[in-house]
């Protein structure tokens, strides 16, 4: 297997008024799985196929090892990629859509070629269908064709293009898990694109999460929900996601407060707090995820805040209290915290579970610049 570097990896296009990737660099160990998130547009889906050889970077290397792959042929490299379409031929019946591959890039006989896909056609449980062709087939077993060719080759290196966003989602749930076990199975090093952060959080060892091409940061899925280094991963990453207030912070140095008069929000930082964290006088803005936030029905003042409720969802495990703080304010709460909407509710959340985000830049003040720098490598 491979490793795979990316040193200062770019794309431009329209001569450079539109830059795709913006001096990208990433590495994934040999044998990790990685997935690239981020929103429609950030480059996710340009910094694939430039790995795969599919576009020529502007600027940058792309090396497999040791190996400098960039301006190798897509055919010459040692990579199989997953498409969001499928990418099967029509025309072509399973089995020869499977063999297609090892036909173009390698040596072997029609034999060798028909049991190399009887094997993995076995493995994948599409052993069966090897006969049909894919108008006959489901969503699901024309996405396990597709993993079947990809595994056929037997690469170094696995690239994913959304490959589960057409299916269903049970369907998306079962494949999330098939290709875990496979890539794990195989131990191949695995690029795995998608805009689904839930997705993106359950499958990868690491994350990358890119956004107008730049790369804004990388980490385990824990490491990135738990200290994001700005504001655009603390939103994007986390189902529901995080709520933001705009507040002003007064400090003296030793003590600390957070306020809002818009919403009325007063919070107190400890001096241990303080002393731990840079926080300065000015403008932030306050991330709280919905999870750490506590409703208190018939609240005596004491809170964090006071709100009324607009609208309670129930999801069976946990009740979604929609707040009107602001626009999206959403608290996440056990199935016993049940108010109506109408209802006046206090709001509690302590130092622990909050961030405080530049103003200006978005950065997280409470973690430093030596944790930001590594984050972002």
């Amino acid at each position: 297997m491979a490793s795979v570097t990316l040193d200062t990896l770019r794309k431009e296009f329209d001569r450079g008024t539109i830059v795709a990737v913006d001096d990208l660099d990433l590495e994934i160990e040999d044998g990790e799985f990685v997935t690239v998130v981020g929103p429609s547009g950030c480059g996710k889906t340009t910094t694939l196929r430039m790995v795969a050889g599919l576009e020529e970077p502007t600027s940058g290397t792309i090396r497999f090892d040791d190996e400098d792959v960039t301006d190798i042929h897509a055919k010459e490299r040692p990579v199989a990629m997953v498409f969001q379409n499928y990418a099967l031929y029509p025309h072509k019946t399973v089995m020869e859509n499977m063999g297609f591959g090892l036909k173009m890039s390698t040596d072997m006989t029609k034999d060798e070629r028909r049991e190399r896909v009887t094997d993995m056609a076995e493995m994948m449980g599409i052993a069966h269908l090897l006969d049909d062709k894919p108008d006959e087939l489901s969503g699901g077993q024309k996405q396990r064709v597709a993993l079947g060719r990809a595994i056929a080759r037997e690469p170094e290196v696995f690239l994913f293009d959304e490959p589960l966003s057409n299916l269903d989602a049970k369907l998306r749930t079962e494949m999330r898990a098939e290709i875990q076990k496979l890539q794990k199975e195989f131990g191949v090093t695995a690029m795995y694109v998608t805009h689904d952060q839930e997705e993106a959080m359950t499958m990868g060892d690491r994350l990358a999460i890119l956004n107008d091409g730049k790369l804004q940061q990388v980490g385990a899925p824990t490491e990135v929900y738990e200290n994001p280094v700005n504001e655009f991963v603390a939103g994007f990453i986390g189902s529901p996601s995080m709520n933001f207030i705009d507040v002003d912070v007064e400090t003296d140095g030793t003590t600390a407060a957070i306020r809002s008069e818009s919403v009325g929000l007063d919070l107190e930082l400890s001096a241990e707090y303080v002393a731990g964290h840079d926080v300065e006088t000015g403008p932030y803005t306050l991330g709280v995820r919905p999870e750490n936030i506590k409703i208190v029905e018939g609240p005596t003042g004491d809170e964090t805040l006071i709100s009324t409720v607009e609208v309670v969802e129930p999801i069976g495990s946990d009740n979604y209290v929609h707040l009107d703080v602001n626009e999206d304010f959403l608290a996440r709460s056990t199935p016993d915290i049940k108010p109506a909407a109408g209802d006046e509710v206090g709001i509690v959340f302590d130092e622990a579970n909050i961030h405080l985000f530049d103003a200006e830049t978005g950065e997280d003040v409470f973690l430093s610049d030596e944790e930001i720098a590594a984050a972002v490598v």
